[in-house]
């Protein structure tokens, strides 16, 4: 863990230049910074729990870096080329040492190998916590790994490295659109949206709606939805499904919600979505969503609609539909 890898590397020869800005790119809600001068760090993050977490203890916060820095601290994603971006974005803009801070699990030893290839002078790795800490000179060497442009998938989807189904359409999130009746409501919420599938295909099939609301909380996501959902009739949001309240309780929500807390299953995830989709929904709303087979939402959807079901599905996928939810509290 970074809170405690920091201070080793600050023991074992990390000199950070004095009175100079730190760039801290990506950190999560469980990282601990108390190593660094609070003063000093600028928090980089796309994710909007984590933005608001760092924010609400005082540190300054944007999604992309302001000006120069006199350091930079990576707090390494899993996936390999949002980490090889993020590295490549603290060179462009730090003047002394770039931190490299990782899990195993997080891909720590293949940036590690990556670094050591193409520069001289990254140190040792500092190992605890079953991770690996290390640094290196920021150097204009890894520009190339700089993401420059949302990528091309089929139907002409842009996405993004590091965002849900970036190589292509979500097998489940078709089956949902293909399972969708004709008569959506005139007000959709489309509940952690990622880059806008759901959205896209559902206002292109749905006439008879007159806003959708699509809530992402990953900003390079929400980008990419941007560039994907053009239609009038939708309002994009960077915020937390959990959290997000609408100024009109909608007719409709459909989500396909995640899973995962870190690179661990976590189903009480999906079903704090379900009980937020609950919570925006009019008395006769309905939920279409779609979950991977061994996930147990039911009882959940049970205990907030009056009616649930599965609708369809296959061994990886169900459709379940849900209609007239309780007015239970987030």
């Amino acid at each position: 863990m970074t809170g405690l890898r920091l201070p080793l590397a600050l023991e074992a020869g990390l000199d950070l230049p004095e009175a100079a800005r730190i760039a801290v790119f990506a950190p999560r809600i469980d990282t601990d910074l108390t190593a660094l001068p609070q003063e000093l760090c600028h928090v980089i993050t796309g994710f909007k729990p984590d933005y608001d977490y760092f924010a609400g203890l005082g540190y300054a916060c944007n999604t992309a870096p302001e000006g120069r820095y006199g350091a930079a601290l990576i707090c390494l994603p899993r996936a390999k080329d949002a980490a090889r971006d993020l590295i490549a974005q603290a060179c462009a803009v730090t003047d002394g040492p770039i931190i490299v801070d990782g899990q195993k699990t997080d891909g720590i030893e293949s940036a590690l190998k990556g670094c050591r290839k193409r520069l001289d002078g990254v140190s040792a790795p500092v190992i605890k916590a079953h991770g690996k800490l290390f640094w290196f000179p920021s150097s204009p060497l890894m520009d190339d790994w700089k993401f420059n442009e949302p990528g091309e998938i089929e139907g002409g989807y842009a996405t993004a490295p590091g965002v849900f189904s970036a190589d292509g359409i979500d097998d489940g999130s078709r089956a949902l659109v293909e399972a969708l009746p004709s008569g959506l409501g005139a007000h959709v919420v489309d509940l952690g949206a990622g880059w806008g599938y759901l959205s896209a295909e559902v206002l292109a099939t749905h006439p008879n709606i007159e806003r959708l609301d699509l809530i992402e909380a990953n900003h390079a996501a929400l980008t990419c939805a941007r560039l994907n959902v053009t239609d009038p009739r939708a309002r994009l949001h960077w915020d937390d499904a959990l959290r997000w309240q609408p100024d009109a309780l909608a007719d409709i929500v459909i989500m396909n919600p995640p899973f995962h807390t870190g690179r661990d299953a976590d189903p009480a995830l999906g079903r704090a979505f379900v009980a937020a989709a609950a919570a925006l929904l009019k008395p006769t709303g309905q939920l279409w969503m779609v979950a991977n087979r061994h996930l147990p939402y039911e009882p959940t959807l049970a205990g907030l609609f009056a009616e649930s079901r599965e609708v369809s599905g296959d061994t990886r996928f169900k459709i379940l539909h849900a209609r007239r939810p309780a007015r239970a509290k987030r």
